[in-house]
Order: C-alpha cells, then structure tokens, then sequence
C-alpha cells in the first residue's frame, strides 16, 4: 500500500473516529439532562451490563473485519454455549468445569469457520450464515425449550452485579482488561499491522512474508472463544440459560463494529472507534427503551445505523479523492529544468 494512500486511511479513520466519539458524547449529555432515569446508578449499570455481550465480541469481529473476512455466527456460538452450560449444569456437573469446557466448545467453533475458510477456500460471509443456522440448531438439540436459572448465586452475582452503589458492573473490569490487550495487539504489534496490511491486499502481505491463513485461522479461533465467554456471561448476567440467547446479536455487533469506522473490506479503522460505536449503539438503545420505543422499532434504527455506517466512509472517500484529484489536475505542471 503506498505511504500516501496509508495517510489517506489513516486519516480517514481519526475522522470518522472522533465523529463517533462526539456523537457518543453528544448522545450522553442529552440523555443526562433530558431522558428521565437515565442518569441514575442503577440504569447506567444497566446500559453497561446489557452492550457488554456486544463489546466483548466486538474486540475479535474488529480484527477479522480489518482482515477481510466477518464471522456472522457469533450470536449463535454464545447461544450454543449457553445451551451447553444450562445443559451440563442439569447433569450435576460443577460450574467450574463446564465454563472452560464452553469456553473449549467456542474454539471449535471457531476452528471449524476458520478451517472452511482458510483451507478450503470459502467466502467468510457464506460459512459464516450456515454455521450460524447449524450452531443455533445443536443449541435447540442439546437444551430443548428449557430455560436453566439456577445457577450458583455467586456466579449469578458476579453477572449482574456492580461494585457497591456504583454504576461499575463486575463484568467491567475483565472486559477492560480484554480491551486493553486488544489494543496492544492490533495498534502495537505485528500482529496488528499483518492484519491491516491482509485487509488492504492480501496478496501483498503474502509477499511480504505474512502467515495469512495462519493469522486468519487464530482470529476465527479467536472470535469463536470470545463469542463462548459472551455466552457464559450473557446466562449468568440474565439469570437463563436457553437455546436462543444471543439471538441476533450479530446484527447489533457487526453495525456497532462498522459504525466505530470499521471497513467492511478490510484494512482500516481503530479499536478505539469500534468501541466507541458499540457503546453509541448501546446508548442509544438504553434511551429508546426508557421512551418506549417498540423493539421492532429499535431494530430499524438499527439496521439503517448499519447501513449509513457502510455507506458514509465510503462516500466520503470518494469525495476525498475527487477532490485529490481535482487539485492534481488543477496544479500548473513542473518548471523546465534549466538547460
């Protein structure tokens, strides 16, 4: 990728950044001062615990959308997850055990959309739409329509509880933790720049020495593992284990990733403007629930969010480079050399 068109990008993502980060901002004032409720612990706590599930999986969807690929079965490997637990936790199994073994269960997951793809040559997108109806079926198989709630009271607290009279929920500071090696990884490492130079062109990095499928297969491992402890945590945090938790939360998780600035082809944006669409979209979310907005409602707003998020860089893109071009054409040629 030549150093001025990595300029451009780079750019381009700080924009689109720090607009998502003044609408957040924006956003939050407004509600604070005019939406009842919303600035009270308890809600707060709430709007945390409920985007939490997004943000969790939005840290390895950020690196395989700059990678190129997507993995649309995310809502349904938490939900098989937590069909799993539910289910072994009725068999008398401890619930020290059964969380790694979910935890294990989302690798395979993960492994298998990675082994499609990287192996066999297979667009993400299509993998990822028959793996995320196969997994939601194993999940219906291996717990039925019961819902298990009896989990240990601890665990349960740990899910939904906040530090005191705070608005700080448990389930923070691990998330803050997993948020921070994030960023390490993908803006600090090699790691991370392998994975934008595969996204801008594959098959430049390959040339230049870059493990592609190696490094794509550990980011579907990777999103597998985390969409597990999403599902873990989304049982424990509602108190119910049943086949269809998590359902459609791909959807809230790939418009909340592009909104934060993401290309959905691969080789631009930050994790810092990921989390800031994730924390947006829950935002806002949180406000139309407290003014009543119907769900069906909130799943438009949604969808068309997801759609202006994919749209609005790349118009402005090609503005920018009409633009560009329009001052090349425009600029008076080189002098002569004197002879």
């Amino acid at each position: 990728m030549p150093d001025s068109l990595k300029a451009d990008s780079l750019k381009s993502a700080v924009r689109w950044d720090t607009a998502v980060g003044a609408l957040l901002i924006v956003l939050l004032l407004c509600s604070f001062s005019f939406v009842d409720n919303f600035g009270n612990a308890l809600n707060v706590s709430f709007l945390i615990g409920n985007t939490l599930p997004i943000a969790l999986i939005a840290l390895p969807m950020t690196m395989l959308v700059i990678s190129g690929e997507v993995d649309l079965s995310v809502g349904s490997t938490a939900g098989l997850s937590g069909a799993v637990m539910g289910a072994l936790w009725n068999n008398g199994m401890a619930i020290e055990t059964i969380i790694p073994l979910c935890l294990l269960l989302g690798v395979v997951c993960g492994l298998v959309n990675g082994l499609l793809v990287t192996r066999l040559g297979l667009p993400s997108l299509a993998v990822t739409i028959g793996t995320m109806a196969a997994y939601r079926g194993i999940a219906q198989i291996v717990l039925g329509s019961d819902s298990v709630t009896d989990f240990p009271s601890q665990y349960l607290d740990f899910g939904a509880g906040r530090f005191g009279d705070t608005f700080v929920p448990y389930a923070a500071l691990p998330f803050v933790i997993l948020l921070a090696i994030a960023v390490v990884v993908l803006h600090a490492t090699r790691v991370g720049r392998s994975l934008f130079a595969i996204g801008a062109n594959e098959e430049a990095a390959r040339f230049a020495g870059v493990r592609v499928k190696r490094l794509k297969l550990s980011m579907f491992v990777t999103t597998g593992l985390l969409s597990a402890l999403t599902g873990v945590f989304w049982a424990l945090h509602y108190a119910s284990a049943r086949y269809d938790n998590a359902t459609g939360l791909e959807l809230s998780v790939i418009a909340a990733v592009l909104l934060g600035g993401i290309d959905f082809d691969g080789g631009r944006g930050t994790l810092g403007g990921a989390i800031a669409g994730v924390f947006l979209l829950g935002s806002l979310q949180n406000v139309m629930s407290l003014l009543n907005v119907s769900a069906q409602s909130q799943i438009v707003v949604t969808g068309v969010l997801l759609v202006i998020s994919v749209l609005a860089p790349r118009v402005g893109r090609q503005i920018a480079r009409s633009r560009a071009r329009r001052r090349t054409a425009a600029a008076p040629p080189p002098a002569p050399a004197a002879g």
